[in-house]
This record gives C-alpha cells, sequence and structure tokens, in this order.
C-alpha cells in the first residue's frame, strides 16, 4: 500500500550547514561599523534563524527601527563578503548521505524553510552535492520571521504533500512546525539546547544516522 507524499523540511543554518563562524564574523563587523557593543555569541547564536529585523529586535532592542535597518544591511554586506573570501560553511557530517536516502524514497520530497535571504540560500544551493534535491525553498525574503507558519505552510501547498515533517536547530523551527500542523524533529548538534528541543519537538537526534528511521517511525510506517 502506498504511503501519503511527505514533505520533509530543513532549516538550513545549525541543521544542513555549520555557518557559525560566518554568523559570528558577520555580527560582529556591523556591530562594531555601527558603534555599538558586541553581544556575547550564545545571544547571538540564540537568535539563528529569526529574520534579521527580528533578530536585532532581540539583541539590541534599545535601537529604533532606522538604526536596526542599517545593522540588517551593514551585516548583510558582510555576510556576503564573507562568502566570498572565506572557506564555504560545511555540510554537517553525514547531512549529504541522509539527503540522498530520503531523496531515493518513493513517498518523500525534500523542501528548505530557513531564515536566510535567497540570495544567501542560492549561494549554498549553488553547492553541487545540494543542487536539485528540494522541490521547494522558502526564505526569509517572502514570509514573516519564524516562528510564524506562513512559509511551512507556502511549501506544503507547492510540494503537493498531504504530510510534513520540519527538521530544524532551533525552538522557532519547531514552534513553526508545530503551528503550521506538521511533525517536528530537532537535531541537537545546532545554535539551540537539547533541554530546549526536547520541550518543543516530536523527535530529537544526535546525529543524521538517527534521522532517516526517525523520519519514517513519526507515522509507525517502518
Amino acid at each position: 500500500m502506498s504511503r501519503p507524499r511527505t514533505l520533509v523540511l530543513f532549516d538550513v543554518d545549525g541543521t544542513l550547514i555549520d555557518s557559525q563562524s560566518h554568523i559570528l564574523g558577520a555580527m560582529e563587523f556591523a556591530f562594531k561599523a555601527r558603534g555599538l557593543l558586541l553581544p556575547p555569541a550564545s545571544e547571538i547564536l540564540a537568535i539563528v534563524g529569526l529574520s534579521l529585523s527580528e533578530a536585532f529586535a532581540q539583541l539590541c532592542p534599545e535601537t529604533d527601527a532606522q538604526e536596526r535597518g542599517l545593522l540588517v544591511e551593514t551585516y548583510k554586506e558582510s555576510f556576503a563578503s564573507l562568502r566570498q573570501s572565506a572557506a564555504a560553511a560545511p555540510l554537517y557530517p553525514g547531512a549529504l548521505e541522509c539527503l540522498e536516502i530520503l531523496k531515493d524514497l518513493d513517498d518523500i520530497v525534500l523542501g528548505i524553510a530557513t531564515g536566510m535571504s535567497r540570495r544567501g540560500l542560492s549561494h549554498v544551493l549553488s553547492n553541487p552535492d545540494l543542487a536539485g534535491r528540494f522541490v521547494t525553498t522558502q526564505v526569509a525574503d517572502d514570509h514573516p520571521s519564524k516562528p510564524h507558519p506562513s512559509m511551512v505552510l507556502q511549501a506544503m501547498a507547492e510540494s503537493g504533500a498531504a504530510r510534513g515533517v520540519m527538521i530544524g536547530d532551533t525552538t522557532f523551527d519547531m514552534q513553526m512546525g508545530r503551528a503550521a500542523g506538521l511533525k517536528t524533529i530537532g537535531v541537537c548538534w545546532g545554535y539551540h539546547s537539547k533541554q530546549a528541543l526536547r520541550a518543543r519537538a516530536d523527535r530529537t537526534v544526535a546525529d543524521y544516522a538517527q534521522l532517516v528511521p526517525e523520519v519514517q517511525n513519526l507515522w509507525g510506517e517502518i
């Protein structure tokens, strides 16, 4: 008996790729350029996944909208520069093998829902190992910030899936997935703590080797 078409929806930063050094470097540049005190790295990583405007609103709530807009633009310029001059953010171990297995399953399609910009995601997907794997790609340019479910709902509509699971490293991903009616799996190698993820996710995994069986077992169908 065939299974319902299932969308496996991935976050990017902290889930598929380890972009921590690029994020922290661009944040340091933006805050210094604007003459502001740089928050601790732990605070910066805690807001990864939010849209940049929402992220800066949380990191420096004392600033006004104009100043936050300048921070956003300065960050984007610095991040783009780092992408060109520094080594590419690496895929987490086992990510490519996991995507390969999932893509070959008849009932599963893959998608992305990320707080990145379209330009940033296009750069990530220029990696030949990732190109062509995803039937839907949702970015912050086109939607409200996570955890609003807009990008997940759009991904479901574009994929034609009957059900889905959101996979990510932050509580924002888990909240977004649940708000859209999806199952959720938290990955424990990213930027939010295991404890926080376990409080929000249906399942958590410690590495990519655990992910495929967890996806298949979400609906008790192994």
